[in-house]
C-alpha cells in the first residue's frame, strides 16, 4: 500500500496521541483500513480515524457525545470533538480487540444482542441526527444504477422499489426517538480494554434516532437467506429479547417488525455485491448470487421475508 498525505499525517497524529512527546516509539504503526470513506491507523493503544469526506461536524460531534455518554455500550472516544485534517474530520479512540473472522464459532452473538438492547433502551440525546441506515441503503442502490448493465440489476431494483419510502430514505422514519447504531455487524464489536475486556460497539458514523429493528436487520436478512445458521440467529435474538430490546416483541413472531428492514439490508448488500462484480468484471460468487436470488423472490412474494427465504 502506497502512503498518501492523509495516511502519512494520520499516522503521525496517532503516534502523537499514543506516546509522550519525544519518547521512542517501539510499536510501529498499523493501517487498519484505507478506503475512500474511512482511513484508520493504530499506534499502540490509540486508533485514529479519518471519516468520510462529506462527514458533517454538526452530526459527528453529537454522535461522539452519545458514545461518551454510554460507556457500557459504545467505545468512548478519546476527545469530544473531531479534528480537521486534509479536508477530513479525524477522531481518536482507544484500541479494542476485534472479532476474530477466522473463528466463527466464537462469534459474540450474545454480546451483540445484549449491547443492542441496552443501546435501544437508552434515551436518545437531544440534537442527535437521524440514523443513517436507510440513507446508506439508498447510496448503495444509486451506485448500482450507475454501475452499468448486469442481469442482476433488475431484480435488485425491483425489490428496492417494493420497499416503503422511509426504508428508501425518501420519507422520514416512522420512529424518530429510538437510539440506533445504524450499521450493526460483527465487525462493529471490540473487546476493551484489549485483549479480553468486555465487548463494546464501535463506529458512530451512522448512530442516530430511528427504527431500532434496522440494527437487527443484517443478521435477520442473512438468516432468512440461509447464510446465517439458525442457532446463531437464535442466540442473537434471544440475547436481545433477554435484554428487553424494544425492536421486536418479547416473545412470538419477530418478523412483522423485522421484515422491511431485513428486505432493505438484503437489497443493500446485493447492490454492493453487483456493483463490485461489475467493477472487477467478474461473476457473482455463491453468496452474492444468493442475495440477488433473494431480491428476485422478494419482488414476487408477499411480506414476511422469512416465509419465502428462510426455509
Amino acid at each position: 500500500m502506497t502512503a498518501h498525505p492523509l495516511l502519512t499525517e494520520l499516522t503521525f497524529r496517532a503516534r502523537a496521541q499514543a506516546h509522550e512527546a519525544g519518547s521512542a516509539c517501539p510499536c510501529g504503526a498499523a493501517t487498519l483500513a484505507d478506503r475512500p470513506d474511512a482511513t484508520v491507523v493504530r499506534h499502540a493503544g490509540t486508533v485514529a480515524k479519518a471519516h468520510a469526506p462529506d462527514t458533517d461536524p454538526d452530526d459527528l460531534t453529537p454522535r461522539l457525545a452519545a458514545a461518551a455518554g454510554l460507556p457500557d455500550v459504545l467505545l468512548a472516544p478519546l476527545a469530544a470533538t473531531p479534528a480537521p485534517l486534509h479536508g477530513r474530520l479525524v477522531t481518536f479512540w482507544p484500541y479494542g480487540t476485534p472479532v476474530d473472522p477466522d473463528d466463527p464459532e466464537a462469534a459474540p452473538w450474545e454480546a451483540a444482542g445484549t449491547l443492542l438492547a441496552r443501546l435501544h433502551r437508552a434515551p436518545a440525546p437531544t440534537g442527535l441526527p437521524p440514523m443513517r441506515g436507510p440513507a446508506k441503503a439508498a447510496h448503495a442502490v444509486t451506485r448500482l444504477r450507475a454501475a452499468g448493465p448486469h442481469p442482476a440489476v433488475a431484480p435488485v431494483l425491483n425489490a428496492w422499489r417494493a420497499l416503503p419510502a422511509w426504508a428508501r430514505a425518501e420519507a422520514p422514519m416512522p420512529d424518530v426517538t429510538s437510539l440506533c447504531h445504524g450499521d450493526l455487524h460483527l465487525g462493529q464489536l471490540v473487546r476493551h480494554p484489549a485483549p479480553d475486556g468486555p465487548w463494546r460497539l464501535i463506529d458512530v458514523d451512522d448512530l442516530g434516532v430511528g427504527v431500532p429493528a434496522w440494527d437487527l436487520a443484517r443478521p435477520a436478512a442473512w438468516y432468512a437467506c440461509g447464510l446465517l445458521p439458525p442457532d446463531e440467529w437464535t442466540r442473537f435474538l434471544t440475547a436481545y429479547r433477554a435484554g428487553s430490546g424494544p425492536a421486536v416483541p418479547g416473545s412470538g413472531d419477530p418478523w412483522p417488525a423485522l421484515d422491511v428492514p431485513a428486505r432493505a439490508l438484503t437489497v443493500q448488500t446485493a447492490a454492493r455485491a453487483v456493483t463490485k462484480s461489475v467493477a472487477h468484471e467478474r461473476s457473482l460468487d455463491e453468496v452474492e448470487q444468493c442475495l440477488v436470488d433473494a431480491c428476485a423472490r422478494m419482488g414476487s412474494e408477499p411480506p414476511q421475508l422469512a416465509a419465502g427465504l428462510a426455509k
